[in-house]
């Protein structure tokens, strides 16, 4: 009987905590979420010898019985933003159901609980899903990270995007975020798996090793690519014009726009070393993660 189950086992994340964990606990007592069965990442996890769940987040009843003889659940946040509240709520009601004794959410950092902040409707069911664990009768864990690294990259496309424009143009001001590699988050997730019993009814901000702004990553990716970078902070409609005019879509825009209005405003300029802690060494610095990226 698996104790652990890690959800979207497919995704970055998921599948980063499960590598991570497996290192130390045999895949047998390792159960993996997946929506397709009949995906090809599905069949490695079988062959590797985890035990295949198959449930939507989106199917309370599905997630239920997923859920059954699990003890830890490693509840990875939903993608889908617009449908995040009935979808956590979901999986919250199906692990009291199964009696799952402690969950472990990812959530997110943030200073600014109100509608008014820039990233509102991202932190919106984070907030609910925090406070439904924590009036639960399970045992919890909260890891609040803060951005990943890998959306750096994400905002600013690839090496040859960023020399083709040689500028960093994201409505971001002065804004500081320390972020956080994907894998280092993955690698705490697992070590608070491991060790539960020392992590029940805590929650963790997890802040990469230091706060930068986005003039200092123009200058990291100067020096990495030998290429003068610039940044630019323009208005959020001069933002959003030039990012349609080059035919990026509507849904994107309004993300990169919510996210960089959050960083302006400080949403992520935390230093805490909980994830520092949780590691036993230092997060990877941005710029070694740039220079990997970029170089």
């Amino acid at each position: 009987m698996s104790t652990f189950l890690i959800t979207g086992a497919t995704g970055g994340l998921g599948s980063s905590v499960i590598k991570a964990l497996s290192k130390d606990i045999n895949p047998n007592e390792i159960a993996v979420l997946v929506r397709d069965a009949q995906s090809e990442k599905a069949h490695e996890y079988k062959a590797q010898g985890f035990d295949l769940r198959i449930a939507d987040y989106n199917d309370a009843d599905a997630l239920t019985k997923a859920f059954q003889g699990i003890e830890i659940l490693y509840f990875v946040s939903a993608n889908d933003i617009f449908s995040r509240d009935a979808q956590h709520k979901n999986v919250i009601e199906a692990a009291e159901k199964a009696k799952i004794k402690h969950v472990i959410y990812t959530s997110a950092g943030r200073k600014d609980e109100s509608q008014e902040s820039p990233v509102a409707a991202v932190m919106d069911a984070h907030i609910k899903t925090e406070k439904w664990l924590q009036e639960s009768e399970m045992l919890y864990t909260i890891l609040r990270h803060n951005l990943y690294t890998e959306v750096v990259p994400m905002f600013l496309g690839d090496k040859e995007s960023l020399l083709n424009s040689k500028t960093v143009f994201l409505p971001t001001g002065e804004g500081k975020t320390a972020f956080a590699s994907r894998n280092d988050l993955a690698e705490a997730g697992a070590f608070v798996l491991k060790n539960h019993k020392a992590h029940q009814n805590n929650i963790y901000t997890l802040d990469g090793l230091e706060a930068v702004d986005f003039t200092k990553i123009a200058a990291i990716l100067s020096e990495t690519t030998r290429e003068e970078i610039s940044y630019i902070s323009p208005d959020v409609e001069t933002f959003k014009t030039t990012m349609t005019s080059y035919g990026v879509p509507k849904d994107a825009i309004g993300m990169m726009l919510s996210f960089s209005l959050g960083i302006a405003q400080g949403e992520f300029d935390s230093e805490r070393k909980d994830l520092e802690k949780l590691l036993g060494r230092k997060p990877q610095a941005l710029k070694s993660f740039l220079s990997e990226v970029y170089a």
